[in-house]
């Protein structure tokens, strides 16, 4: 099922059950169009596709800004698959499966570590399969990524296989892009479209047995799915405790230098065995 695209300071609907009227709108193909040609910056698509892909986090801040992923290890939740084509374009599929390339349009001054997605299509969601390394990437449409014997990329299936199965390689000379490489030692890459037309969209396949320029890509995400930055929040969340708390909780007045260390400590971790050194030194005070 696809989800209409979402707008920052949109009332959030009320949930109610779905009708089988309601189920076979889902299937019009007018009514998927509109959606998709809806405009939107690419903070207002992620947690949509996220949604549509049934990999909400609960309790996370929502942090819907998008950043580059530095490592294979950082490649998780909703992300985008930045080509190297001139413009560059995304990795696409639509609601039959179909797997293509998308110009991208919110981009600053063509620069790739800029990409952000303005339409579902070009959204996927990343995780990596447990007891391996691989990673698995789910379309939008809740249907995952493959590549066939023959390079053929589609996005119409329910379970995983080593054909939905990809590894994320760095590239060793070039620091911030990857090649995805699938288990049978071949690469997605792409190359000038075949087709006759004017302006034919660039294709991708995934049977190019060397790696290349053109099958090295940028993978964008959201910065709350990032390991290093989720760690940051929350070390950052560990700090928002009030000096009034920090008094309640050691039972007197606090000096500002005490203030301070019960606050480095709750970065460090230990925050409770500083407590009782203030708690049993205010002792020492009243009675000493």
């Amino acid at each position: 099922m696809v989800k209409p695209l979402t707008f920052k300071g949109d009332k959030k609907a009320k949930k109610r059950k779905r009708t089988t009227t309601d189920q076979n709108d889902d299937d019009v193909p007018e009514r998927q169009k509109k959606q998709f040609k809806a405009s939107a910056t690419s903070s207002d698509i992620t947690t949509t596709a996220a949604t549509a892909s049934n990999e909400e986090i609960e309790g996370e801040e929502h942090d819907d800004s998008w950043v580059s992923a530095d490592t294979p290890s950082d490649v998780s939740g909703p992300i985008m698959f930045v080509l190297p084509t001139e413009p560059p374009t995304a990795l696409a599929c639509d609601v039959t499966g179909k797997v293509f390339t998308l110009p991208i349009e919110n981009i600053v001054d063509g620069n790739p570590a800029t990409a952000e997605p303005h339409d579902v299509r070009q959204v996927w969601v990343a995780n990596k399969i447990v007891g391996t390394e691989n990673h698995r990437f789910k379309g939008h449409h809740g249907k995952y990524l493959s590549c066939d014997k023959i390079g053929l990329f589609t996005a119409n299936s329910d379970a995983i296989t080593s054909l939905e199965s990809f590894t994320i390689i760095p590239t060793f000379d070039t620091p911030g892009t990857f090649q995805i490489q699938t288990l049978r030692d071949t690469f997605l890459t792409v190359r000038a479209s075949n087709s006759s037309k004017a302006n034919a969209a660039p294709e991708v396949r995934g049977d190019a047995t060397e790696i290349s320029f053109d099958s090295t890509l940028r993978i964008r995400m959201q910065a709350r799915f990032k390991p290093r930055i989720k760690a940051s929040k929350e070390e950052k969340a560990r700090e928002k405790i009030s000096r009034r708390e920090l008094e309640e909780a050691v039972g007197r007045r606090l000096e500002e230098d005490e203030v301070k260390k019960l606050k480095r400590a709750r970065r460090e971790g230990n925050y409770h065995e500083v407590m009782l050194d203030l708690k049993v030194k205010g002792k020492h005070d009243k009675y000493g």
